[in-house]
C-alpha cells in the first residue's frame, strides 16, 4: 500500500492537501519576492535609461529563456526522478536575483538579473507542477491547481503593496529590491520541510490512469497552439508599468498598487475557475480569454479608472492561464511523463509570449493602437483551438 494513502496529518488534512498547501506557502513567499520586484522592474529599467523596446525585449526574452529551459528541466526530472534537487535549485536562482537588483547601476546589469530570475523560475516550474499534479489528482485537478494559484497570487498581491509602501516613504527602487530578500530566505526553509515530509511526491497519485506513455495525444498539441496564441497577445507587466510611468496616467506610487489589484483578482479567479474547471471543463478558459481580451485598450488607451479596470481584467486572464492551463495539461499527460509534458508545453507557451512581448514593445514606440490590435487579435485567434479541444477531449463536462 502507498504510504501516503492512509496517513492523516496533524492539521486534519489528508497528505495530498497538506502537500498542496505547503507548496502554496512556498509560492506565496516566493511571489512576494519576485512579483514585488516585477511590479517595478519596467520603471526601474526606464530610470536607468532603457527604451520601451528594450523593456519589451527584456521582459519577453526573460520569459522565453525561462520557458525554454523548462523542456530540459522536465525531461531531466522524468528521467532522474530528482524532483527536489531541481525544485530547490530553481528557487535559489529565481529568488537570489531579486535582492541583487539593488546593486545594479546600469540597465544592462538589471536586465541580465531579470533574465536570470526568469531562468530560475523556469528550472523549477515544470517540476513543481508535476508534483502538484500528483497531489491534485486526489482532490480534483482544477481545485488543487486553483488553490495553489490562489495562494501564489496572494503573495503576488502582497509583494507589490510592500514595494508601494517603500516607495511611499521615498526609499527608492533599490531599497525595495533589498527588502524583498527577506521572504526569499523563508522560502528555502519551507521547501526543506516539504522535502523531508514528502521525499517521493509522485507517490501521492494513488489512482493512476491507464494512459499511453509514449508521446502525447493530438488534443495536447491543439491545446498548446491555443495557449501559445493567447500568450502572444498578453502584454507583460513591465511594458504596462513602463507605459504608466511614461504617460503619468498612473503615478509612480500607484503602479505597484495597480499590479497588486491585478494579482488579487488573479487569486480569486484562479480559485473560482479551478473549481469550475472540475465541473464544466475547458469552456472555462474560453470564457476567461474572451473577457480578458479587452484589457489592452483599457490599459494602454484609458485614463486612471479605465486602466484600473483593465488591470483587473488582465489579472483575471492571468488567473485562467496559470490555474486552468496547468490543470488541463495534467489531464492530458501520463503520470511518468508529466514533468516532460509541462516542460514542452511551457516552452511553446514561452516562445510565443516572448514574440508577442517583443513585438508589442516595438509597436509601442510606433503606434499604441497597433499594439492593442495585435493583443486582441491573438487572443481571439486562440478561441477556435479551445473549441477544438472541447470537441475532441473529455475536458468538456
Amino acid at each position: 500500500m502507498n504510504k501516503y494513502e492512509t496517513r492523516k496529518t496533524m492539521a486534519g488534512m489528508g497528505p495530498a492537501m497538506l502537500f498542496i498547501v505547503l507548496l502554496g506557502v512556498v509560492s506565496l513567499l516566493s511571489d512576494i519576492t519576485y512579483e514585488g520586484a516585477r511590479s517595478i522592474t519596467g520603471q526601474f529599467l526606464g530610470t536607468l535609461g532603457a527604451s520601451a523596446a528594450v523593456v519589451g525585449f527584456v521582459a519577453g526574452f526573460g520569459e522565453l529563456a525561462g520557458y525554454a529551459i523548462r523542456f530540459a528541466s522536465g525531461l531531466i526530472t522524468d528521467r532522474t526522478r530528482k524532483y527536489w534537487t531541481m525544485t530547490i535549485t530553481g528557487y535559489v536562482i529565481n529568488l537570489a536575483a531579486v535582492p541583487l537588483l539593488a546593486l545594479a547601476g546600469r540597465w544592462e546589469i538589471a536586465a541580465a538579473l531579470m533574465i536570470v530570475e526568469r531562468i530560475g523560475k523556469g528550472i523549477r516550474t515544470p517540476v513543481r507542477d508535476a508534483m502538484l499534479s500528483h497531489a491534485a489528482s486526489e482532490v480534483g485537478t482544477g481545485w488543487g491547481f486553483g488553490l495553489h494559484q490562489a495562494m501564489d497570487s496572494t503573495g503576488a498581491m502582497i509583494g507589490p503593496l510592500i514595494v508601494a509602501a517603500i516607495l511611499y516613504f521615498k526609499e527608492g527602487y533599490k531599497t525595495g529590491f533589498a527588502f524583498l530578500g527577506i521572504p526569499a530566505i523563508m522560502v528555502i526553509g519551507v521547501l526543506v520541510a516539504s522535502m523531508l515530509l514528502y521525499p517521493r511526491p509522485d507517490e501521492l497519485e494513488v489512482n493512476v490512469p491507464a494512459l499511453q506513455t509514449r508521446g502525447f495525444p493530438e488534443v495536447y498539441w491543439i491545446y498548446l497552439a491555443g495557449m501559445a496564441l493567447a500568450a502572444a497577445g498578453y502584454a507583460d507587466f513591465p511594458l504596462i508599468g513602463y507605459h504608466f510611468e511614461k504617460t503619468m496616467v498612473v503615478s509612480r506610487n500607484w503602479v505597484p498598487i495597480f499590479y497588486s489589484v491585478a494579482m488579487g483578482v488573479e487569486a480569486i479567479t484562479a480559485l473560482a475557475l479551478g473549481r469550475l474547471f472540475d465541473r464544466i471543463g475547458i469552456q472555462v478558459i474560453i470564457i476567461a480569454v474572451l473577457l480578458s481580451s479587452i484589457f489592452a485598450p483599457l490599459v494602454f488607451m484609458g485614463g486612471f479608472a479605465l486602466s484600473l479596470v483593465g488591470m483587473a481584467l488582465w489579472g483575471m486572464g492571468m488567473g485562467a492561464h496559470v490555474s486552468v492551463m496547468r490543470a488541463a495539461v495534467a489531464a492530458m499527460a501520463p503520470r511518468d511523463r508529466r514533468a516532460t509534458a509541462y516542460g514542452i508545453f511551457n516552452t511553446g507557451y514561452g516562445i510565443f509570449w516572448f514574440l508577442g512581448s517583443f513585438l508589442m514593445g516595438v509597436l509601442y514606440d510606433i503606434s499604441i493602437p497597433y499594439l492593442v490590435a495585435l493583443s486582441m487579435a491573438c487572443q481571439f485567434a486562440a478561441v477556435p483551438f479551445f473549441l477544438a479541444v472541447k470537441r475532441k477531449s473529455h475536458l468538456s463536462r
